[in-house]
């Protein structure tokens, strides 16, 4: 099975053929169709999340097909497309799973961090934390919603009731989250890097009423904000630009330290919160709204051996929407 391996922290991943994993009882044999690079591949690649696997096969949005099952599994047949996303397993009975917050379970597995993801021919994945993908959606369209709409959906919830939202970081989560915000009668604003005015563009097209750097004062007050940009500069930011009693949410996995600010721009019950992982609830709601939205993915595709590229593109900001990995393409 060809697959790109990450053998150390920061080093290029490489080209490797790897001996088929075994199944558990659980799991399914999945051939990837597609797998999206996401951001937080990077902080894995980058060695900035702790507690990794070494060596280790990236990807965690994962668009496959079965092509064999363990022992238990009899909801998925031969042949069935379904998506993989980041939260590979819980444990299923720590306070946590036993309260609907399985994305909090300290035990849990996640796929292109804990278990080999899809930047390969074939990935292994449990099946009870697979999703049908909806048919709307061809492979590499279907990649971004495990993730990029999937964290993003979260991370709209957590914004609560908010008429006026601030996306910053305007990459493959906020394209999806504008476009369910204003077909849910938001209003949304977008914050990109300064000077990008393709992205900037990019998200009036999406339904954005205004955008701009993500330095500049937004034209009215926020009721909330959600940052997808790993940037802790940009938490005070964001919390002077949002309403009484407004929200500002990280979203992302990792996030450079937040600067101190004066308590008075938190002061009138504004909130700072995160989103962690995301739950099997989450995606089933998430995956039943998008073809009702509908929600359309701009994605560029990678062949397999051309993953650094995908990668070093999303790091540099070089395309617009998302980068998929489709093994099938050329081969390098």
């Amino acid at each position: 099975m060809r697959a790109m391996l990450l053998a150390a922290a920061g080093r290029p991943l490489h080209p490797a053929d790897l001996p088929a994993a075994a199944l558990g009882p659980d799991d399914v044999r999945l051939e990837v169709r597609a797998c999206g690079v996401c951001r937080t591949d990077l902080h894995v690649f980058d060695g900035e999340l702790p507690d990794g696997r070494l060596p280790l096969v990236l990807g965690h949005e994962i668009v496959g097909t079965v092509v064999g099952r363990g022992t238990r599994v009899e909801h998925l047949p031969i042949g069935a497309r379904v998506g993989v996303p980041w939260l590979g397993a819980a444990c299923g009975v720590c306070a946590w799973c036993r309260t609907g917050r399985e994305n909090l379970c300290p035990s849990a597995v996640f796929t292109g961090y804990h278990r080999n993801g899809g930047y390969a021919e074939q990935t292994v994945a449990d099946a009870r934390y697979c999703f049908p993908i909806p048919v709307e959606y061809g492979d590499a369209e279907a990649a971004p919603l495990l993730c990029a709409g999937l964290i993003g959906h979260r991370a709209l919830r957590k914004s609560g009731d908010a008429a006026r939202i601030g996306l910053y970081g305007f990459g493959a989560a906020a394209h999806i989250v504008a476009q369910v915000a204003v077909w849910e009668g938001r209003r949304v604003f977008a914050f990109t890097r300064p000077g990008d005015v393709a992205a900037q563009t990019f998200a009036r097209g999406l339904g954005a009423e205004w955008a701009g750097d993500s330095t500049a004062e937004p034209p009215e007050p926020l009721d909330a904000a959600i940052l997808f940009a790993p940037v802790g500069a940009l938490v005070p930011v964001a919390l002077r630009h949002v309403e009484r009693g407004g929200t500002v949410v990280c979203a992302g996995i990792h996030m450079s330290d937040i600067p101190s600010f004066p308590y008075e721009w938190l002061w009138g019950e504004r909130t700072i919160c995160s989103v962690a992982n995301l739950t099997r609830a989450d995606g089933t709601e998430f995956l039943s709204i998008a073809p009702k939205v509908p929600v359309r993915t701009e994605v560029i595709t990678f062949p397999l051996a051309a993953a650094n590229d995908a990668l070093e593109g999303l790091r540099h900001g070089r395309f617009q929407g998302a980068a998929v990995i489709v093994p099938s393409e050329a081969r390098g």
